[in-house]
């Protein structure tokens, strides 16, 4: 009997293990753009053991698609129309802690990819990357290890050591605050204070407060020059 209870034991341990390195890896994918999602998902399922469960638009059905699925992976671009992907990362954490996530998405990497991993996502990637790359992207977060690519490694790298980057208009926007940065790019997609206050459920007095700080940051001499400014940043990821 003992060994026939040991044979059954070891055959269920070989059930289980064998289960668990042949299950799918669960990815939802959360993108404004329903075409691009649908070719990502057809991406995704060219490979073993990958597939796709669920799609979503914005935030609500992204909320509402993690009411349903506990996906292993979610794939998460930062621009969701007027809701900020940053955010959304960090909601679904609250709900699946275990859940990985990718940030896969046209925002220069430079002033996206560490709040991203801050945020709690495990990569980032930009959509202008080959194919090969984003697949990469994809089984490095889903085995647990972190993704940047190597010139984002780079930067952080001499960053840390104290070195500093020049030349480029927009290299100020870094000193600003993941709330300064998302009432920024919302001044640059046309929001007046009322209606950034109202969306982010702010008095007018705070987002007033944070856009003189803002303009302090960048040097903006006028609240007009800072939605110029404001406006061609948005517009780079358009």
């Amino acid at each position: 009997k003992k060994a026939k209870y040991r044979n059954y034991r070891q055959l269920l341990i070989y059930k289980i293990c064998y289960y668990i390195v042949t299950m799918n890896c669960s990815v939802i994918i959360v993108d404004d753009h329903p075409l691009f999602s649908r070719g990502l998902a057809q991406l995704i399922e060219t490979q073993k053991d990958y597939k796709v469960i669920g799609m979503a638009k914005d935030r609500n059905e992204a909320l509402s698609l993690l009411d349903k699925e506990t996906p292993d992976l979610a794939i998460v671009d930062l621009n969701l129309g007027q809701e900020d992907g940053l955010e959304l990362i960090k909601d679904i954490l609250i709900i699946h802690p275990h859940t990985k996530i990718l940030v896969l998405s046209m925002h220069d990497e430079r002033f996206y990819a560490e709040r991203a991993l801050k945020a709690g996502a495990k990569g980032y990637i930009m959509k202008a990357e080959a194919e090969t790359q984003v697949i990469n992207a994809i089984k490095t977060v889903t085995n647990g290890e972190i993704y940047l690519s190597d010139e984002e490694k780079k930067r952080i790298k001499e960053l840390s050591r104290g070195s500093s980057e020049t030349g480029n208009k927009f290299d100020t926007i870094t000193t600003l605050s993941d709330r300064q940065l998302q009432i920024f790019t919302l001044i640059g997609k046309g929001l007046g204070t009322v209606e950034i206050a109202s969306k982010l459920n702010l008095s007018i007095k705070t987002i007033d407060t944070h856009k003189e700080n803002i303009k302090a940051k960048l040097h903006c001499a006028s609240s007009a020059e800072l939605r110029q400014m404001a406006i061609e940043w948005t517009n780079r990821a358009v």
